[in-house]
């Protein structure tokens, strides 16, 4: 009967330890997945840094601030000449 009752504690052992090995790795598989969505959205960003800096590198980024300043100078010479004539 010993053998009976060593049994049932070796089998109640491995029964606990696979419960706490399956909630570990759902624990990890979780843990996994939240750092893969932090990966992809990392990689994108990296991607377009990237790509912002290849265009600065290859001078292909419209100045908006130029452009609005030499309209603005444009504008005023503009309305300088409409003063002049009247």
């Amino acid at each position: 009967m010993v053998d009976d009752d060593a049994k049932l504690i070796l089998i109640s052992e491995f029964i606990e330890q696979k419960l706490r090995k399956e909630k570990e790795l759902e624990f990890y598989q979780d843990e996994l997945q939240k750092l893969t969505k932090k990966i992809s959205v990392l990689t994108r960003e990296v991607d377009l840094t990237n790509s912002i800096i290849q265009l600065i590198k290859a001078d292909n980024v419209y100045d908006f601030r130029e452009k609005w300043i030499e309209q603005e100078e444009k504008k005023k010479l503009l309305e300088g000449k409409i003063h002049d004539t009247e």
